[in-house]
């Protein structure tokens, strides 16, 4: 909450003392020179005057004193009374012998005729001084001047002056409260005239301020009032004009922050950007959910540490060059794992400051597993190949260095060399046909069959087969009473259920039951084939369905197997629009389950 400021902390206030202080500064300024020099002129002249009046007096005294008659004394009294009447206090005159002939004082008659008591007037030596009466203890300015014969060539006597100098004094007083009441008055004067000019300044500024908050809350809707055309009314224009281009700057700027929004919302890779500290302060739901974080415990944190890489880089070295990472998110009670390319990038401003750090995170865990399966498949049809090879080498060798002539060993080396060329025969012809599956060069020829026949079809073959061989198997047979008909590929339909048969007749014991089942849901049909072999361990089911994965690689080509069949299988079920999977327990055996889309046939659909 904003803290209301008092009267006196207010700008208008502030400015209306500046006034009134640089009135004050200039008045007292001017008036202690103007006083000063009052006083200077006014002694000065007071001084001057009555300098130039003692020695008048004194030149004219020198004849009455030369006479020393009843009528001389007479004129010299007279005299001195007049000059008395001019801010005198007192004068007197004496001879030569230092006898008072005359004096002004009224109240001190009585010295006259007798000898001086003013030892400065005794020794008739000039003197002009200020100095405090002893009885008034007021400001006097004593005279003291000697008086000469006519002739200018003897001393006859001198005068004493006592002249009033404090009543100057009183005058520049006088002068200086008169001049300070006036300043008074007009610094009252002026404080209230400040006041009022003040006003007609702070009233547009806080005008100003109150829109300016208005604005930082977001309200643009006011517009400040034009008081005139100075620069406080430009002020205010130029405000409503900056008032209406914040506020379209503002709207762009909501609309292209919603727009990021938006696109970091929608946007299949995360996107963590940060400050120059590294601190996150972007991070969007994709990153979130890649990562496995809560929004709340990302924003803020260290990115080495919300990437779990602190251990490894420090900030400078994903500034300075590290552009790619690759990171590995375990999941929480499960196996499987996930992985994160990082890209980085330094964000730059225009002068080359670095503010900070992008990063965008791609889930390639599918790329990686896909690179991982490329480079296991190559290695494994080169491995694959090899074995075959080495093997007719081997006996070709032997041929070529003289067994053929044996009648006995010639037909087996020969037999066992045509076995291994059918072997990477049928080897090849699966790789092509993956192949062709997987740049769909090779589309299903679908038509309508009975599945129950189709499967009977099957499983009639491989009992031949087994009777034939003399082997000791049963095959049992569960279906649904209910006539099924798909959509399918004949041939490549039979192709997954001979896989999955050979494979069931492979792994399962002497003796063993093979148990196939046929049903119907609302919308799948599903064929499942159960045998009592060794099983698969539980960790190795998922990837049964992987091209050249055996579970037991020696006694899967013991048996003959490529480790391409169920993936074929997994190919053909999926064009097909299906789905297929397997459940095993270790040493008990193994089921198969085939799913295919399917819609109910009446028979009216065929009238």
């Amino acid at each position: 909450m904003r803290k209301k400021i008092s009267f006196f902390q207010s700008v208008h206030f502030k400015i209306a003392m500046v006034f009134v202080l640089l009135l004050l500064i200039s008045v007292e300024i001017i008036g202690a020179i103007f006083i000063r020099e009052l006083e200077k002129n006014t002694l000065t002249t007071f001084k001057e005057t009555m300098n130039v009046q003692v020695e008048s007096l004194a030149s004219n005294l020198s004849t009455e004193l030369i006479a020393g008659d009843e009528e001389g004394d007479a004129v010299l009294k007279r005299t001195v009374n007049e000059f008395s009447k001019r801010d005198v206090y007192e004068v007197r005159v004496v001879d030569d012998k230092g006898i008072v002939r005359a004096s002004s004082d009224a109240n001190n008659q009585n010295i006259i005729g007798k000898k001086n008591d003013i030892a400065a007037l005794n020794d008739f030596t000039e003197k002009r001084q200020e100095q405090k009466d002893s009885e008034t203890k007021q400001r006097v300015y004593i005279n003291v001047q000697q008086i000469r014969s006519p002739a200018g060539d003897a001393v006859i006597g001198g005068v004493y002056v006592k002249s009033d100098i404090e009543s100057k004094y009183g005058e520049i007083n006088n002068t200086t409260l008169l001049f300070f009441s006036a300043s008074v008055i007009a610094m009252t004067i002026s404080l209230a005239v400040a006041l009022l000019v003040a006003r007609t300044i702070t009233k547009p500024i806080g005008e100003m301020q109150h829109q300016a908050r208005r604005i930082a809350q977001g309200d643009y809707s006011g517009e400040l009032e034009v008081h005139g055309q100075d620069e406080l009314g430009q002020l205010a224009q130029t405000f409503n004009e900056l008032s209406e281009r914040v506020e379209e700057a503002q709207e762009t700027l909501e609309a292209e922050r919603h727009r990021l929004d938006s696109v970091l919302s929608h946007m299949t890779d995360g996107v963590v950007a940060t400050d120059r500290r590294g601190k996150v302060i972007i991070i969007n739901e994709k990153a979130l959910l890649l990562l496995e974080k809560k929004h709340e415990t990302s924003v803020g944190r260290s990115i080495l540490d919300l990437l779990d890489i602190e251990e490894d880089y420090t900030l400078r070295e994903l500034l300075e060059g590290k552009n790619e990472q690759l990171l590995t998110i375990n999941h929480e009670g499960e196996e499987d794992e996930t992985i994160i390319k990082a890209d980085f990038a330094m964000i730059r401003r225009e002068s080359g400051f670095i503010s900070g750090l992008v990063c965008v995170l791609h889930d390639v865990t599918e790329q990686e597993k896909n690179e991982r399966e490329r480079r296991e498949f190559v290695s494994n049809v080169s491995h694959e190949l090899r074995t075959p090879l080495t093997s007719m080498r081997s006996y070709l060798e032997a041929l070529s260095d003289g067994a053929w002539e044996d009648p006995e060993i010639a037909p087996r080396f020969i037999n066992v060399s045509l076995v291994e060329t059918d072997r990477m025969i049928r080897m090849i012809n699966d790789l092509l046909n993956l192949s062709r599956m997987d740049s769909q060069r090779s589309p299903l020829q679908k038509e309508l069959l009975n599945l129950n026949e189709l499967v009977n079809f099957v499983l009639d073959r491989f009992e031949m087969m087994i009777n034939k061989e003399n082997q000791n198997y049963t095959i049992k047979r569960e279906f649904t009473r209910r006539v099924i008909w798909v959509e399918a590929d004949q041939d490549r339909l039979m192709q997954v259920l001979d896989n999955i048969m050979n494979n069931a007749l492979k792994y399962s014991p002497d003796g063993g039951e093979i148990t196939c089942t046929l049903l119907e849901t609302h919308n799948n049909v599903i064929l499942s084939v159960s045998d009592q072999g060794m099983g698969i361990p539980k960790k190795d089911v998922k990837r049964i369905f992987d091209r050249f994965f055996r579970v037991d690689k020696a006694r899967s080509r013991a048996m003959g197997g490529s480790g391409l069949g169920l993936a074929i299988s997994k190919e053909v079920i999926n064009d097909h629009g299906g789905t297929i999977w397997a459940e095993s327990e270790e040493g008990k055996g193994s089921t198969f389950y085939l799913s295919l889309p399917y819609e109910p046939i009446e028979e009216d659909d065929w009238e």
